[in-house]
């Protein structure tokens, strides 16, 4: 019986330790949750849109400036210049500005081209002179460089309708092009610019002809028309006109004749009644 309760009590006294013992160490912290629990998943913000301006498409950059696109090669400053003093330039915008519009052609001599003319040649030129030399070398219709291969030559240009005088011969064969005047012969080193309605293209020669260097006279103007005299006024406005005395004449002609016997009849009584107062 002893044992028992002493068996009895160390097994209390076990417990109350491990009691003891449990409650007074600290408890294990809690397992921190995984990454994939704990975390909320945030979602990234939208990139923010970019500030700079975004390239321009085809409608919001408007039509071609063909001084801007001339200006950006860097060797085109003389044919520049006759653009602006022939006010082509202005009117070649003007008209790329149409929603129907052809489009133009430009052959573009470089600086080096218009070097290689004759001294003086451009400073002798007339404005009339200058602004034939600049529409010669304009087309007014877009034209690629495979449509040169079939083009109707002579070529009309801005410079003249009459291709006698303003001569231009476009040859495509494959990717040379081929130009004649009659004057020069030259070919097309490069395409500088084309969008479908403006063509560049560089050219390493003037174009020339005979129209340009020999422009037609103009005809002189018609001599104004010597008037009529007029005719002299009668002094007496209320005079008969001739018709009136021919007529008046006319009628006394007529009549005399028709008195003539009436006076022969006179004639004879008078002579009669003469002889008998002689018999008495």
């Amino acid at each position: 019986m002893t044992k028992r309760l002493f068996s009895l009590t160390l097994l209390l006294k076990i417990l109350f330790l491990l009691c003891t013992t449990t409650s007074g160490q600290p408890s294990a912290p809690a397992q921190a949750p995984s990454a994939s629990t704990s975390t909320p998943t945030q979602s990234s913000p939208p990139a923010p849109s970019p500030t700079g301006p975004s390239a321009p498409s085809a409608s919001s950059a408007g039509p071609a400036d063909v001084t801007t696109i001339l200006k950006k090669a860097r060797k085109f400053s003389t044919f520049i210049g006759l653009l602006k003093s022939t006010q082509m330039d202005a009117e070649i915008n003007s008209e790329l500005k149409k929603k129907s519009n052809a489009g133009f052609t430009i052959f573009a001599p470089t600086d080096s081209a218009f070097s290689d003319l004759k001294t003086g040649t451009l400073n002798s030129f007339t404005d009339e002179q200058k602004a034939a030399l600049t529409k010669f070398h304009i087309i007014n219709s877009f034209l690629t460089v495979s449509q040169f291969q079939t083009v109707s030559n002579p070529v009309h240009t801005s410079a003249n309708g009459n291709t006698k005088d303003f001569p231009l011969n476009v040859i495509g064969n494959g990717t040379q092009v081929n130009i004649t005047t009659g004057m020069v012969n030259t070919t097309v080193d490069s395409t500088v610019y084309s969008d479908g309605q403006l063509a560049v293209y560089e050219i390493p020669q003037v174009l020339l002809s005979q129209g340009i260097l020999s422009p037609q006279a103009q005809p002189p103007a018609p001599a104004p028309l010597t008037p009529k005299p007029k005719r002299a006024t009668p002094l007496n406005s209320h005079a008969p006109s001739t018709s009136t005395t021919t007529s008046v004449d006319s009628s006394e002609a007529t009549a005399l004749p028709q008195s003539a016997p009436i006076m022969e009849s006179i004639g004879v009584v008078v002579l009669a009644a003469l002889t008998l107062c002689g018999f008495d």
